[in-house]
């Protein structure tokens, strides 16, 4: 299960008697949801049914209404559901759902395709559900197949307590339908989080991670905060040939934290990747963070490659490394430096030397370090040791944050700005003081 909730997976194993094989559709939900995966006709989105006035009417099939109503346990079509408890993700939203089981004997043909349909209910609002519709269709199955495939479904919930009815039919109108409640509640220092997502709102899971971010109301009153943020953007494991849908929304989700701070008024981005060795975006003085500016970009990156002429130079990384800190850092007019994204462990460090023209810089240098410790893993089998990046914030006297679940990141910060606001006020009394 991946981590936080946030990202479904399909599969669907296919055992006879002479062979196993894995059909090549294992899909992040994220992706399933938006249906972005090339050469995936067999999946279809998830779709909110209705999104104005919860109080109309939705327009539901009869037969899927009256099951839905009835709420009794249904096994015509046999299938095992089990309810996924909410948990709280980088993007600050609850992530709930469902996994399907169903034995492949009872798919087998030339085609299969299956509709869920459920509604989920805020305990607050009981004349008020929210309906959703999902498909799957299923490729060609042998009659001897043997075993079980795997279908998982999710939303988005803010905190409250919540009522599903659910329900799955196939072609041949057989039905599999249950129920469950579900309650999403913060704990401990979570309490504290601003959410992302209304108390008792439901909500399709988003498809886009770099969908454009709501008009901010800035603050212009005192002077105007400045930020440069320096991105890695990469996969914890550098030799990964693809992004995990966690790590992708973990650093997103860093920069969406940044782009929604109402004292900041101007934004500078570089968006860069070690293993490329290359800045892949770039964006300077503005109002607002161009997300899809950004993503667009980010698609040419080609994750798990590495150039044969940065293999044939050791020193290559390090010295991409201590260009673009030099190049981004030096005469910088920002209040701070806000470097973000995964571990980058180098053969070689960054030397003194070479940030030597960099000491007595008038900006404090952050590091929001996205460390995410595997499901089953302890803080024992991660690499505690301070990274190439790490190493350089330091020797610049800079402070670094482990991001390691949601409440890392929000506590991490309102740190950063609690020292950004002290430090700006520092450097504008102080003239004023003479």
């Amino acid at each position: 299960m991946t981590n936080y909730g946030s990202f479904r997976r399909i599969s669907l194993d296919i055992s006879r008697r002479d062979a196993t094989t894995r059909l090549p559709w294992i899909v992040p939900f994220a992706v399933l949801i938006g249906c972005q995966l090339a050469g995936s006709p067999h999946l279809r989105a998830q779709n909110l049914l209705k999104n104005a006035d919860p109080m109309s009417a939705v327009n539901l099939l009869p037969g899927d209404a009256a099951v839905l109503e009835m709420e009794e346990t249904k096994k015509d079509l046999p299938c095992t559901t089990t309810s996924i408890k909410p948990i709280l993700g980088f993007d600050m939203r609850f992530h709930s759902g469902y996994e399907i089981s169903i034995p492949l004997k009872e798919l087998a043909g030339d085609g299969q395709t299956l509709t869920v349909v459920f509604s989920v209910t805020p305990n607050s609002a009981k004349d008020s559900p929210r309906y959703f519709s999902q498909k799957f269709k299923v490729p060609q199955i042998p009659d001897d197949a043997g075993g079980k495939t795997l279908l998982e479904g999710g939303f988005d919930l803010g905190e409250g307590g919540y009522h599903v009815r659910w329900m799955m039919r196939d072609r041949q109108e057989r039905v599999c339908a249950t129920s469950w409640d579900v309650n999403a509640t913060l704990a401990g220092r979570e309490q504290e989080i601003k959410m992302t997502i209304k108390p008792s709102a439901v909500e399709a899971s988003e498809a886009e991670f770099f969908k454009p971010e709501p008009p901010v109301e800035r603050k212009a009153e005192g002077d105007q905060l400045k930020v440069k943020v320096l991105i890695n953007y990469a996969p914890q494991q550098s030799a990964s040939a693809a992004m995990a849908p966690v790590d992708a929304s973990a650093l997103t989700s860093i920069l969406r934290t940044i782009a929604r701070e109402p004292r900041i008024m101007k934004f500078s981005i570089v968006a860069f990747n070690m293993n490329e060795q290359r800045v892949v975006y770039r964006g300077e003085d503005l109002d607002e963070i161009d997300f899809p500016g950004l993503g667009k970009e980010l698609r040419s990156l080609k994750l798990g490659m590495v150039d044969y002429k940065h293999l044939a130079n050791k020193h290559s990384p390090t010295d991409f490394l201590t260009h673009l800190v030099q190049d981004e850092l030096a005469g910088n007019p920002a209040d701070a430096v806000i470097f973000a994204g995964p571990k980058a462990f180098l053969d070689e460090q960054v030397t003194q030397d070479n940030l030597r023209e960099l000491e007595g810089i008038g900006y404090p240098v952050f590091y929001m370090n996205y460390m995410l410790v595997p499901a089953g893993s302890s803080w024992s089998d991660a690499p505690v040791w301070r990274d190439s990046i790490g190493a350089v914030v330091k020797r610049l006297k800079g402070l670094e944050y482990t991001i390691t679940r949601p409440r890392d990141l929000w506590a991490s910060w309102t740190d950063i700005m609690s020292h950004i606001v002290k430090l700006k006020l520092t450097s504008t009394s102080a003239p004023s003081s003479h």
